[in-house]
Parts: C-alpha cells; structure tokens; sequence
C-alpha cells in the first residue's frame, strides 16, 4: 500500500491546490476585488463549490462507515479572535486583491504584486509568534460553542443543512447569471449608443453634402466667366 509522508502528501495537494486556482483565475487581485464590490461572484461560487464538495463527501464517508467525524479535529470557536483576524484579513485582501493562498498563486504565475503579499505571508506569522504571549487574554476572550458543528449547533439532521447549502448555491448562480446578463445588456446598448453619436458627430462636422450641378448649367457658368474676362481685358 502506498503511504506519503505529511510532509509530501501536503506538497502535492498544495500544488493541485495552486492549479485550480490558476485556472479559476486567482493569480489575478481583479477577482477578489470584484468578489468584495459584488461585481463578480467568481470567488464565492469556486470556494463555496468546493465546502459543498467536501461536505457532501463527509456525509457520504460515514455513512459507508469509512470515516468517523468524532476522529476529525473541530475548532473552539473565539469571537474577539475571529472578528479581529476577520478585519485585517478583509483589509487585505481589499487592499491587495490577494489573500494568503492567491497571492503565492500570483506570484508564481508572475504577479510581482503577488510577491509583496508573499513577503508578509512570511512576516506575519513571525510578528504575530512575537507577540502571541500579549495577544493571549483577549485572542481567548468570548468563547464560543466547543467544537461544534452545524447540526449540533443547531439540533437539525446534517442532511437538511446540506440541502440549505444547495439551495443557496443555486440561488446565488441563478442572481448573479441575472446580474451578468442586465450588464451585458446595459454595456452593448452603451456601446451601440456611443457608436451612433460618433457617426452622428462625423456627419455634422462634415457638413452638408454638396449638391449636384448639371453639365450645362456648369457650361453656361465657364463660358460667362470668359467673356467676362475677355470683356475686361479689351
């Protein structure tokens, strides 16, 4: 049987992480940026996909009696803590268009913005290990439920909650295509009003256009031009 070491079983997922996020479009800060002014939805619909995945896949997993949830580490939740780590994670990511996982992917696909935020991808940790011993009291303040989830926090089956988190999946796919294609819509009538007022504006810096002369009438013009040269010259 092939076993992988820690250590090379999360180099390799890191990697496959780093790919789909490539190809999701993640190197770029445009994404994020957009996921935060709600302008595109990409962000939430890959990374909440994914929960929905591995959700799904939990479920299934113990109920073939391969997996037991009680043997999976669940997080104390600390509100000072979350809503601290929230802010300056937030302002980050606005700031910079990248969180900690996007900006490696922006800089190795070449971002050199991408390597600011890698930089204090290193420094932080360090800064925030310094001072940890201060931080201590209040990151350990306003304690949450014990390692708890969704079901137990809310006495309702694990199935109900992933029907809720289907259900808003396909809610926020359904508003946001809507949104999408009001914006389309609203950009091609632009276009096409832009595209008319310049060929309006071409025409009236023109002019009008000259109107047609006969041949005689421009003969009759030539030949009094003549005699009226040839009668001021005698």
């Amino acid at each position: 049987m092939l076993t992988l070491s820690p250590v090379l079983s999360g180099l390799i997922g890191g990697v496959l992480f780093g790919v789909a996020l490539e190809g999701a479009g993640f190197g770029s800060p445009c994404k994020l940026v957009g996921q935060l002014q709600f302008r595109d939805w990409t962000v939430f619909n890959v990374m909440f996909t994914a929960i929905l995945v591995a959700s799904v896949g939990l479920y299934f997993l113990e109920l073939a009696g391969l997996i037991a949830l009680s043997q999976l580490w669940i997080p104390t939740v600390f509100f000072w803590a979350t809503l601290l780590g929230g802010a300056f994670v937030g302002l980050g990511m606005g700031v910079g268009g990248y969180c900690p996982g996007t900006c490696v992917v922006g800089f190795s696909s070449g971002h050199l913005d991408g390597i600011v935020f890698f930089v204090g991808l290193i420094l932080g940790p360090i800064i925030f290990a310094g001072l940890y011993d201060v931080l201590m009291p209040m990151l350990t303040a306003a304690q949450g439920p014990t390692a708890q989830t969704l079901p137990e926090l809310l006495h309702i089956p694990a199935w109900l909650i992933l029907i809720a988190m289907v259900g808003m999946l396909i809610g926020v796919g359904v508003v946001t295509r809507r949104t999408r294609h009001s914006d389309a819509t609203v950009q091609a009538a632009g276009q096409d009003n832009g595209g008319k007022a310049a060929a309006a504006g071409t025409a009236v810096s023109a002019g009008p256009a000259p109107s047609p002369v006969s041949g005689s009438v421009m003969q009759a013009r030539v030949a009094s031009r003549a005699a009226d040269t040839t009668h001021t010259h005698f």
